[in-house]
């Protein structure tokens, strides 16, 4: 006959048994096995008048990505210069970087980020800071590693004497145009004085009559107020 003691501390041993089984399964349920993450690539394209195409940076920008196996956010600027800082797909990409939405910031060329070396010093800043990575692939850059670091600032300064040669010589190429007395900028627009009192008289706006015109609403508005022998 057994002891009450001992069968007591069977039916402890078995309840103990029956307690933690519940416990493991529930702990392997709320631990799953996670494998790694994977890097988010904001890749940026630029290009400065609406006549050029994007597709050919972008395409070459995605290659790049997968096949260092990231994930790609693509932000583009079509038609906007580089010497602006604020731009919609640039600024969009600053948003996400902000927002530690992405890991490293991808593009083909340095100065499709920025010309100016003020500019560039203030990205390369922001990204540090961040703990976001750059990659220029033109320019072979990696900011992950000191010698990409190095080369990012050397190229930053580089890209601001390019941009510094390329203003010297269009100023001197306006200056030789005029010395020879060819006519700089943009053609005259012959407007009419009538039309335009005609279309205000119809009630619209100058800024309605510069666009139908395609003239300014300013010069709308001031020719509007010439007299017959000014305008002539």
């Amino acid at each position: 006959m057994r002891s009450p003691t001992a069968a007591h501390q069977i039916t402890d041993k078995s309840e103990t048994e029956r307690r933690q089984r519940p416990l493991s399964s529930a702990c392997s349920r709320r631990r799953p096995i996670i494998g790694p993450t994977l890097m988010t690539a904001a890749t940026y394209a630029r290009v400065s008048t609406l006549d050029q195409d994007p597709a050919a940076p972008i395409e070459q920008l995605r290659t790049y990505c997968r096949a260092r196996g990231w994930e790609v956010r693509e932000y583009v600027d079509h038609g906007v210069s580089g010497a602006k800082q604020r731009r919609p797909g640039l600024d969009a990409l600053l948003q996400a970087v902000r927002r530690r939405m992405v890991g490293v910031v991808v593009c083909t060329k340095l100065d499709r980020l920025a010309r100016s070396l003020e500019h560039l010093v203030a990205l390369g800043g922001e990204f540090k800071a961040l703990g976001i990575d750059l990659v220029v692939l033109d320019q072979a850059i990696d900011t992950t590693t000191a010698a990409g670091r190095a080369m990012f600032g050397m190229l930053a300064v580089f890209a601001e004497f390019e941009r510094d040669l390329i203003r010297e010589r269009v100023i001197a190429g306006l200056r030789r145009a005029k010395a020879l007395g060819k006519r700089v900028g943009r053609p005259r627009t012959q407007v009419d004085r009538d039309q335009i009192l005609a279309l205000r008289e119809a009630g619209l706006s100058y800024r309605m009559i510069g666009h139908r015109l395609r003239i300014s609403a300013a010069l709308a508005h001031r020719l509007a107020r010439q007299t017959p022998v000014d305008a002539g």
